[in-house]
């Protein structure tokens, strides 16, 4: 049987972040994927030059078409861009059933580009999180969230039960933009485990949450129980930064190639 994932994410032109970077990601566990497109940027390396929102119904129409023929196993959400989409993509998730859905509440870009309207975050909390075996917000989307700043572990500790109350089954609190390692604050619903990896030394790096939550998303359609599907997804996440290519002047995209199978392809 083939493993069916779904991601439900914004378009980047770019290929480093967005529908690009979770299709590669799926590919690289040995997933197939498939997507429902919810907007458009013109963005690179250097930041979102501009955003075009598709019709929410639209959006819904490709989540029914893709349902309708595959019998998917997990699926993501990305950038949802606006409450009315927002409203849709949580109304199809439940009443088609698409099941281990991971949240990645997209909200700034790494460049600090705005992502989601801020009048859609109090349905972010109150439709798709109900629906989430796990939220991956970053510091900055989870500080949103919250209404509170969480600068340390002790407040990503505090954010993650918070995330939790909200409705979400467990929470993933990633901590990349604090300093020393990369450590990461997951709480199940009933205990909180500090995940930590050694960092890479790379500075800024375009799509590691996009593609961090696509490997969990990868690993729960291929039937992992969530704390191996983060593990998995973690350890892919952290190999990718380190192949990351010289690509661009901006934020350093990650290489899903390398991360997957250890080695660039020989060129002819």
């Amino acid at each position: 049987m083939i493993n069916v994932a779904l991601t439900i994410a914004g378009s980047d032109s770019s290929g480093g972040a967005g529908v690009q970077a979770d299709l590669k990601t799926f590919t690289a566990f040995g997933v197939y994927g498939a997507s429902a497109i919810t907007a458009l940027t013109a963005q690179n390396t250097c930041g979102v030059a501009a955003t075009a929102d598709l019709d929410a119904s639209f959006v819904a129409a490709q989540i029914d078409a893709v349902v309708d023929d595959f019998a998917v196993g997990a699926a993501k959400t990305g950038m949802l861009s606006r409450g009315a989409v927002i409203d849709l993509v949580a109304d199809r998730i439940r009443t088609r059933a698409i099941p281990n859905v991971v949240v990645d509440p997209v909200m700034v870009a790494a460049s600090g580009d705005v992502l989601l309207d801020p009048g859609a975050v109090a349905s972010m909390r109150e439709h798709m999180f109900p629906l989430a075996i796990v939220v991956t917000p970053n510091l900055r989307e989870a500080e949103i969230l919250v209404g509170r700043t969480v600068t340390d572990i002790a407040g990503m500790r505090r954010a993650a039960r918070e995330l939790v109350r909200m409705g979400a089954k467990a929470a993933l609190v990633t901590g990349g933009a604090l300093d020393g390692d990369a450590l990461d604050v997951f709480f199940d619903g009933h205990e909180i485990h500090e995940l930590a990896s050694p960092r890479v030394r790379k500075g800024r790096v375009h799509g590691a949450g996009c593609t961090l939550s696509a490997g969990i998303a990868a690993c729960l359609a291929r039937g992992d129980s969530l704390p191996d599907a983060i593990a998995s997804a973690k350890r892919y996440v952290t190999r990718a930064i380190e192949a990351g290519p010289p690509l661009g002047h901006g934020s350093q995209p990650l290489d899903h190639l390398v991360a997957a199978f250890g080695e660039k392809p020989s060129r002819q």
